[in-house]
Parts: structure tokens; sequence; C-alpha cells
């Protein structure tokens, strides 16, 4: 291990205590359930916290799932994921689901395809009695969608590290939410993570790459722009 990603390694690990302690995102006794795409952010989250759980305070357990989207083409290899959580100590369940876009043609396929994935971790969360959910949006996810939602719709605001539910007793965390994309590519290049396969005739529907390139153009005039941008989402 270089020293350069040692440094890298402890960045990453700081940032995510950092993440958890100062949102409060883990409390003792909660049951985390971990949303799994299959990418490299899922798993290192899953990673993060099933070594965080290990540690005696807060005291807390891990479990994740993948939901599989029988009629889109945008799925991982299972046995991957199934040795990448038994490595870890962690029980992977595996759920599937479908939705039709032609039945609201006001939403979008990508929206649709979402909200059907979250309702089915939602169903599975409860039955097993999970009270977090764990998804894996980092620092530069979160700034994009406040981006995303500042020029599409003239507000800003995007996902916070904490979400309560009001009407079912969950609550999403999101604790890469301090973490820099850059740091987990490369945290997940030296480890091996295997890469899923991603086939979804609708990616091309998304603004959420054309927003990425103009937030790197940003970042180019003013690298503290990451900074004054999450300062002026007040989080």
């Amino acid at each position: 291990m270089t020293t350069d990603f040692k440094t890298m390694t402890a960045r990453l690990q700081r940032r995510f205590n950092k993440a958890i302690t100062d949102y409060q995102l883990i409390s003792d006794g909660d049951k985390v359930l971990v949303g799994l795409s299959g990418g490299k952010d899922s798993l290192f989250l899953l990673e993060m916290l099933a070594k965080r759980s290990r540690i005696y305070k807060p005291r807390f357990s891990v479990e994740c799932v993948y939901v599989r989207m029988r009629n889109i083409s945008y799925e991982s290899d299972n046995g991957y994921l199934q040795s990448f959580a038994d490595r870890l100590g962690v029980r992977l369940h595996i759920v599937e689901t479908e939705f039709d876009p032609s039945t609201d043609r006001c939403k979008s396929p990508c929206f649709l395809c979402s909200w059907y994935r979250r309702k089915a971790i939602f169903e599975l969360a409860q039955r097993i009695g999970c009270n977090k959910l764990a998804l894996g949006h980092h620092n530069d996810d979160i700034i994009h969608t406040a981006l995303m939602n500042l020029l599409f719709h003239g507000h800003l605001t995007s996902m916070r590290p904490l979400q309560p539910f009001d009407k079912m007793p969950l609550t999403i965390i999101r604790p890469l939410c301090l973490e820099h994309e850059a740091d987990i590519i490369e945290y997940a290049r030296h480890e091996g993570y295997q890469k899923q396969k991603k086939l979804c005739p609708y990616e091309h529907d998304s603004h959420r790459s054309d927003i990425a390139r103009l937030y790197s153009q940003v970042e180019d005039i003013t690298p503290e722009a990451r900074y004054s941008i999450w300062h002026a989402l007040g989080y």
C-alpha cells in the first residue's frame, strides 16, 4: 500500500466518521439496510458500514439489498455481490420488480425505475425490521442534484444526509455525503471492485451527465465551489 493510498484511505475514513457524527446518522440499536446498485459507491458504503458496525459504539447491525429490474438490462453479477457481502459478514437480499413506462407518460422512465426500486426496498426494510436505509450518494451526487434543482426547477435543494419519513418508521441516511467521488473511484480501483453491467436504454434521457460536466467546469474556475454550494444548502 503506497503512502498516497494510505493518505486517501485515511481521508475517506475521516469524512465518513464525521458524517456519521455530525449528522447523527446512526444510533445504538439501529438496524441498517444498505441499498446496493452494484456500483462503486454502494459497494464502498457497504464496506464502510460493515466495518463500522464492528466498533463498540454505537452498536448497530447491517444488511443489504439488491433490486433486479426485470424489464431493464441494468444489473450486476449477483454472484459477485453475494461474495462481497459474505466477505463482510453481511446478509444480502435480492428482490425483483418492474415498471411499465407506458402507464405514466408524465414521468420519465428514470423516475419510474427509481421509484419502483425504492418501493421494493422500503417494503423489504419494513418486512425485516430495519429502521434506517443507507444510500450511496456522495458529495458530488448531492451537489449535482442541487444544481439540477436550481437550473431546472428554480430552487436550491438536494438530498439530505438524514431524511426521516412521516408515513413509515424508516429514515434514509447518506453516510457518504461528505465523500468526494474522485477518492471513491481511486479506492474502488485499488481494491478491485467489479464494475456492473450498465445497459439501460433510457440512460441518454438524463441531464445528470450534463450537470456533472458543467460542475467540473465550475470547479476549474473556482475550486472552492464545492464548499460554497454545500454551505448554501445549509447542511
